[in-house]
């Protein structure tokens, strides 16, 4: 349970944040800090019993039709990543108090919005299920989305856009090559399916072999997907360094060492990894020397280093995964570094220009020498870790597949990227020490702005000289990225081998770079450009938005006419083709007597609605044929579909009452634009239609399988008599939620809208308010709530529901705002916010707590209670969930409905006089 309790805990400190910032104000990144060390000690509790290579897991049914479990499982490559997640999270949190300057909700949305951040992070790394995987593979998409584009800025809309657009598009592939490994190989367990790599061949290996790669590298920006990386540079520095270091980028190469026990050894895979990974490592070292900007610098060099990573991957030994793990720790250290620092620099001096930057070491000396020391360890030079890194990746790249010559051509890539990386490192801290100082303003920052960074630099540098500490870990990882052969003892110093030549080789041809800085700056600004992906995704895009654009012009329209037209004749003609296609014709039972009499009179209401001009005419004979419908329903026997129709109805005549105060009484005679024979006529097409579908469909003497089912085993299975309300709340759970939270959100929305608006109690005019209406509903109100509650209480047994108690609160609500527009007793406290979160609260807490009894989500759970109660099921709380949001949504827009309009000025009786 150590598992769930660390992802709790960083999803638990989420929801702390708000106090916290409250209590501390942007000092709150000190105590969050605290708390990503704790949920790292809790993984770390664990570490002896992962060295002794047993697994730590936790395993929840989740959905047991398709074999599918909340499983979480922790193996030391997962360790890891959780690690480096929580311990470079932990260093950003307490860099972002002196860095944070805004508003306190803008504070609480960096710190809310970066734990969420690296709890999907953890839940990504420590998932055993693919679709735990996926879930949280793309939170962490929707949540970078949301950290880019923090604050609303223009400037920041598009790259956030494109972020989300790529990562996504390379989540639907992932999500297409689990769906292919669950129908060849009946399982979604991470763990089973690479135990068992021999079981996947053939054709399905090789698609979903590629899946994988589409999504590892849309999310660790690979060619061609590398351009949406640098462009997330608008986010603030420290998302940037976290996205960079830790957490985002990170997730495909997890990914690519996670399923290379899978498809290492095959040519397609290792090849395409080598290739696409060390051409984007040279690619972006070019990029990153073309950059004055210090966040672009470091932008593309991130692009560089991840391209080595999945190019060492693609290399497919245990000493190539030992490498790529070591170096990604590396990584992670040096590039944490460096964005801290050059945020402190770009907060100091308001610049990130590298060219008004010189002699900053005089002015700044702590931070352009910690700066220094990151670009060693970026760089590749001792006793840094990024050194010991660089030798194990230069020990690996010869060994690639395909002979020597391959392999030497690989290290040989691999070594023009790693001289271009030492190029624009040096670049990097050249341009802080040369020339006369520039800004001689400028002071160096509190410790508490530098300790971070400083504490990243000095653990880089620390564990060159000390890599045999981490080396248990690392081999074991190693093991479980590829459990055959045995990755090498890490080490400082290797004596005089290739690798090491291979090193000397690199500071040589960097420093002659460096040094012909001027001449390779002007090569580099004639060679073009990559091609411009980033334009043409824009482009396809844009294409895509005025092709819905053109697709939706036609409903662009005043009146409901257009609306009505396209899915009338679709009805129209889908049920000509069943008219044909169908061999049996209609086939339903024929008509009762009394079913007759309502056709007659829901047809005379229908004529009435066509002639009426009087607003409140039409509203009566709207819930005429709604009534005449309910009472159509309870005739064939289902009362909960009747009971449903007539509240909606009585509440949508109350809204529509709402509505139409501000509007004229007399409605708007019809226009033209469409023909009323063409009309006529496709109504009278339209209803065959639908009478012939009726009659297809219904009345049938046997019952659906289905819905025998339902009825002889619902009540077993759910201990609910109310085969209705039982579908809603135990069978169809998940669905019904989803709803609902749709529900809420909208309420929300409505909320938000309402805002600010003039619907004050103190400003209601007392002429708003009708007698006849008050008196109505001081008397029927309570009467209202009382058999609403009644209706709730007992929809699991007989008719009701939280759905149809929520409805007949809700026009309890509604009569009131008619009655007392500005504010009704009673009822006019609610408030849709806290009827919302509640809900959703109540909701998801009965549809978790199975989970904790070892049964799949949303199973209906029984506990026995003393009392007059003698049991109370989970369903009664989804339930009551359920009623909650659907009132919320109610109360949200009645208030909005009911705002009154805003009077004209009374005039003077001067003016009036004039």
């Amino acid at each position: 349970m150590i598992l769930a309790a660390a992802l709790a805990w960083q999803v638990g400190l989420a929801a702390c944040v708000p106090l916290l910032v409250r209590r501390f104000g942007r000092d709150a990144g000190y105590p969050l800090a605290a708390g990503y060390l704790v949920a790292a000690g809790l993984l770390l509790v664990r570490l002896p019993v992962i060295l002794d290579d047993r697994e730590v897991a936790v395993t929840w049914r989740w959905l047991p039709s398709l074999e599918a479990h909340a499983a979480l499982r922790m193996d030391a490559l997962g360790l890891v990543f959780a690690l480096l997640a929580l311990g470079v999270g932990a260093l950003i949190m307490a860099y972002c108090p002196r860095y944070l300057d805004g508003s306190e909700d803008e504070q609480q949305r960096v710190y809310v919005t970066m734990t969420l951040f690296a709890a999907a992070m953890l839940g990504l790394v420590l998932a055993d299920d693919l679709l735990v995987l996926f879930v949280f593979w793309e939170l962490t998409s929707i949540l970078s989305f949301v950290l880019i584009g923090q604050g609303g800025r223009p400037a920041a809309t598009g790259p956030a856009v494109q972020a989300l657009l790529v990562t996504v598009s390379g989540g639907l592939a992932l999500l297409t090559a689990i769906v292919l490994l669950a129908m060849h190989l009946g399982t979604t367990s991470l763990n089973t399916i690479v135990a068992e790599p021999e079981r996947l061949s053939g054709g399905p290996a090789w698609v979903v072999g590629t899946l994988i790669i589409v999504a590892a590298f849309t999310k660790s920006a690979q060619l061609p997907f590398h351009f949406w990386l640098p462009g997330a540079m608008v986010a603030i520095t420290p998302v940037s360094a976290y996205l960079h270091a830790a957490t985002m980028v990170k997730a495909g190469i997890y990914l690519l060492m996670r399923f290379s026990a899978v498809f290492a050894g095959s040519w397609a895979w290792d090849s395409t990894l080598i290739a696409v990974g060390l051409l984007t490592a040279i690619l972006g070292a070019l990029l990153a020397l073309r950059q004055y900007d210090l966040k672009a610098l470091l932008a593309y060099s991130t692009v560089s280093q991840l391209g080595l990573l999945v190019g060492v991957i693609g290399v497919g030994t245990p000493a190539a995964d030992a490498a790529a793990i070591l170096y990604t720790v590396a990584h992670a250290l040096f590039k944490a570094t460096l964005f801290m620092l050059v945020g402190i620099i770009d907060h100091q001096a308001g610049s990130r220009d590298i060219r008004e930057l010189a002699g900053l070491h005089r002015v700044m000396p702590a931070t352009v020498w910690l700066t220094a020391l990151a670009a060693m360890s970026m760089a590749g030079l001792p006793p840094t870790i990024g050194f010991v890194g660089k030798e194990a990746i230069f020990e690996s790249l010869p060994e690639a597949p395909g002979g020597p010559v391959l392999g030497w051509s690989a290290a040989g890539l691999g070594v023009l990227a790693s001289v271009l990386t030492f190029a624009y490192a040096a670049r990097l801290v050249h341009g802080m020490v040369e020339g006369p100082t520039r800004q001689r303003q400028l002071r160096e920052p509190s410790w508490a702005f530098l300790a971070p960074a400083a504490v990243a630099a000095v653990v880089a540098t620390t564990l060159g000289p000390t890599v045999a500490v981490l080396s248990p870990l690392v081999e074991r990882a190693a093991n479980d990225a590829r459990p055959e052969g045995t990755p090498p003892y890490l080490a400082f110093w290797h004596g005089f081998t290739p690798a090491l030549g291979l090193s000397l080789l690199t500071v040589l041809l960097g420093t002659l770079m460096f040094l012909g800085r001027v001449r390779v700056d002007r090569w580099l600004r004639a060679v073009p450009t990559t091609p411009p992906f980033a334009e043409l995704l824009e482009r396809a895009r844009q294409a895509l938005l005025h092709a819905g654009s053109a697709v939706g012009r036609t409903a662009h329209a005043p009146g409901p006419t257009p609306y009505l037209v396209r899915p009338l004749l679709a009805a129209v003609v889908l049920a000509a083709v069943a008219a044909v296609a169908l061999p049996d014709g209609l086939g339903g039972a024929p008509g009762r007597p009394g079913d007759w009499l309502l056709l007659v009179l829901l047809v005379t209401a229908l004529a009435g609605l066509l002639v009426v001009r009087s607003a409140l005419a039409a509203i009566g004979l709207t819930g005429v044929v709604g009534l005449l419908l309910s009472a159509w329903f309870l005739t064939v026997g289902a009362p909960d579909v009747a009971l449903t129709l007539m509240l909606v109805e009585v509440l949508t005549a109350v809204v529509v009452m709402l509505a139409l105060r501000q509007q004229p009484r007399r409605l708007a005679p019809v226009g033209r634009h469409w023909p009323v024979t063409g009309a006529a006529l496709l109504a009278v097409a339209a209803g065959i239609a639908a009478a012939a579908g009726t009659a297809v469909l219904t009345g049938r003497d046997r019952l659906s399988d289905p819905g025998r089912w339902y009825l002889d085993r619902a009540e077993e299975l759910t201990g609910g008599a109310n085969v209705v309300n039982t579908i809603l709340v135990d069978f169809r759970a998940l669905d019904t939620l989803g709803e609902a939270v749709v529900l809420a959100v909208v309420a929300l929305g409505l909320v938000r809208l309402t805002a600010g608006g003039p619907a004050e109690p103190a400003d209601a005019d007392p002429a708003d308010e009708d007698l006849v209406l008050r008196l109505a509903y001081r008397v029927v109100a309570p009467v209202m709530l009382l058999a609403s509650a009644v209706l709730f209480l007992r929809g699991h047994e007989e008719t009701g529901g939280g759905f149809i108690g929520a409805l007949l609160a809700g026009t309890a609500v509604g009569l009131g705002q008619l009655a007392h527009p500005g504010g009704a007793p009673l009822l006019g406290r609610l408030r849709s916010v806290p009827l919302a979160a509640v809900g959703l609260l109540g909701a998801t807490v009965a549809g978790l707590a199975p989970l904790v009894a070892g049964r799949p989500l949303l199973t209906p759970l029984t506990l026995d209670t003393p009392g007059p109660v003698p049991s109370l099921s989970t369903s009664l709380l989804f339930d009551l969930g359920i009623y909650l949001m659907v009132l919320a949504l109610v109360v949200a827009a009645v208030r909005r409905l009911g705002v009154p309009p805003a009077r004209p000025a009374t005039r003077s009786a001067a003016g009036g006089a004039r």
